[in-house]
């Protein structure tokens, strides 16, 4: 069963909004990074292709593993089904998580 997870993970990327769909997301041994491995996307057989999942699919196709900045990712969902990976347009920014955990200079831990 455990192998038969899918995320959804949705990210920003160059002020737009990935949402795509893996098997594989963890948190990575680079400090400030989630892993995202084995990314999914629809086969479909048919006439009707999606240009967004296509751009998707080609962008990623030789990706073995991608590292995605903590402070780009929107939402980690662990979802039933696979949907439809896709790329949206937005004029939100990212607002990034303290630069740092410990700041020198800061004696709020001394006794």
């Amino acid at each position: 069963m455990a192998g038969n997870k899918i995320f959804k993970v949705v990210f920003f990327n160059q002020g737009k909004v990935y949402e795509v769909f893996a098997h594989q997301v963890y948190q990575s041994d680079m400090y400030g990074f989630v892993t995202i491995e084995q990314l999914v996307f629809n086969e479909r057989g048919g006439v009707v292709v999606d240009p967004g999942e296509e751009k998707l699919k080609t962008e990623f196709d030789a990706v073995k593993r991608s590292y995605i900045p903590m402070h780009s990712i929107i939402r980690i969902d662990e979802v039933e089904k696979q949907g439809a990976s896709k790329i949206t347009e937005t004029d939100q920014n990212v607002t990034p998580f303290p630069s740092t955990i410990y700041t020198p200079g800061n004696d709020s831990g001394k006794a």
